[in-house]
């Protein structure tokens, strides 16, 4: 009989073993270590995370919060999301990193903040202004540890689909096995109906995803990155014909599109069920920034008032119960914690200088608990024009502090009364004002952020270009 060379990566040093060396009682223990091995693989869930394109806090038919009238849309109808509601728990103060796409992008899959990557816009900056916006990178770096590359080095299959808009190579070069590569907004512009930005081809890519990985026995991430609610106008032609025969007028697209990205969800949905995985599945579902709420929260795209960094967000998985709540703020790069934790990774693995925690246990507990980052408050960095004049935001328990750079001003809002923002507490309560600001400060200059400086070629005279 010859001997049959057997590899043992259990010792310090990994080296060829002939059977006959191996006695029974090693043998055994070989053998259970081996199965153990497969088991957790098994047990670990399989995560999808799911983020839209400027959707807002109310941008679905699924309220946001159980006690503010206008937490959902009146318009748009986004049954599946409702079911996935149902299903798990929601949180109605759920936090994009920044009220732009690729900052936010880049903070999640880093568990960083902009302030820290010093990436806080999306868009070009503006000329001509009082103040000259700080110059952006836009690249992710090679030095960037992502949670694609954490998860896949814990035996995760991992893939990202849609909209990766964050550079550096694209997601096959951070940590993603499979991809549609390094593309933009422009990627999904070119697919219309029958299959609107790409909304239901990144679907079955996942679900084939999906399939191979079970059959491997093989836990999964997959992040699907939907274009929509960008290039609305490429809805359905059913879809759009419903809204605007509603009378909807030019929401009608808008409206279309988000439906439209409904169905998509409910592709993955149905997926998962019919390959038995719903059990040992995580589905979160999110938004890549707020898209204002009009009548219910201040502001929007490229600002940061509720209405630009507010978002909604939802859980489904192992443990989570259905229909639950959670009221705990959270916040876009608390995922690559978050994400870990449930992988089985361990925290000595995670990279300095992120500044999210786990939500995990907010979800185990049924909503109740904190999150322990490295900082207590959130912080907002936008020193760009977009949405309004270069500003930043912080907030500590219930207070928010914002501050304009043009002038300096400030002010304050108690969010657990003022939801709004619409009653500026800053002159009422100037001690208050003056601690958040000092806070701003020291974070800001901790994370050593970018800032806008004075442009010294200003002309007051000159009308200012359009945001």
């Amino acid at each position: 009989m010859h001997a049959v060379p057997v590899r043992v990566w259990s010792m310090p040093a990994a080296r060829l073993i002939h059977l006959e060396e191996i006695t029974m009682p090693f043998f055994v223990s070989l053998v259970m270590l081996a199965g153990v091995a497969f088991a957790r693989a098994a047990e670990r869930p399989n995560i999808i995370f799911l983020m839209a394109d400027d959707q807002g806090w109310n941008g679905l038919s699924v309220p946001m919060h159980p006690d503010v009238s206008g937490s959902r849309s009146a318009i748009v109808q986004t049954p599946h999301l409702e079911k996935l509601a149902s299903q798990g728990m929601r949180f109605s103060a759920a936090y994009s990193p920044a009220p732009v796409c690729s900052p936010t992008r880049i903070s999640i899959q880093t568990g960083k903040s902009p302030a820290q990557l010093h990436w806080t816009k999306a868009a070009p900056p503006e000329t001509g202004r009082k103040l000259t916006e700080p110059r952006l990178v836009k690249q992710i770096s090679g030095e960037e540890t992502t949670f694609g590359e954490l998860l896949r080095g814990a035996g995760y299959a991992t893939a990202h689909y849609g909209k990766w808009h964050i550079n550096g190579g694209g997601p096959a070069r951070h940590g993603y096995d499979e991809s549609d590569g390094d593309t933009g907004n422009e990627h999904a512009y070119q697919y219309t109906d029958p299959n609107p930005v790409d909304i239901f081809g990144m679907a079955r890519r996942a679900a084939v995803f999906m399939e191979k990985n079970k059959q491997a026995n093989k836990p999964f991430y997959i992040q699907m990155s939907w274009n929509a609610l960008h290039a609305s106008e490429n809805a359905l032609k059913a879809t759009l014909a419903k809204y605007e025969k509603l009378g909807n007028g030019k929401n009608a697209s808008r409206a279309a599109i988000a439906e439209d990205l409904d169905t998509g969800v409910g592709m993955v949905l149905q997926s998962i069920e019919q390959l038995g995985l719903s059990g040992n599945t995580y589905v979160v579902y999110t938004s890549d920034n707020g898209g204002g709420a009009r009548g219910v929260l201040a502001g929007g795209k490229g600002d940061v008032y509720e209405g630009g960094i507010r978002v909604p967000f939802i859980i489904r998985g192992p443990g989570v119960k259905a229909n639950a709540w959670c009221h705990t703020r959270i916040v876009g790069y608390d995922m690559l914690p978050t994400f870990c934790e449930w992988a089985g990774v361990a925290k000595s693995l995670l990279p300095k200088g992120i500044e999210g925690g786990s939500i995990a246990s907010l979800v185990k507990n049924e909503g109740k608990g904190k999150v322990s980052r490295p900082s207590e408050e959130l912080v907002f960095h936008f020193p760009h024009y977009q949405g309004d004049t270069p500003h930043s935001a912080i907030i500590a328990g219930d207070l928010k502090l914002i501050r304009f750079y043009e002038d300096n001003r400030l002010a304050l809002y108690d969010l657990s009364r003022d939801l709004r923002e619409r009653n500026d507490l800053a002159t009422k309560m100037p001690a208050a004002a003056a601690r958040l600001n000092a806070r701003l400060t020291d974070y800001l200059s901790q994370v050593k952020a970018q800032m806008p400086t004075p442009n010294p070629d200003y002309d007051p005279s000159r009308p200012a270009p359009p945001s």
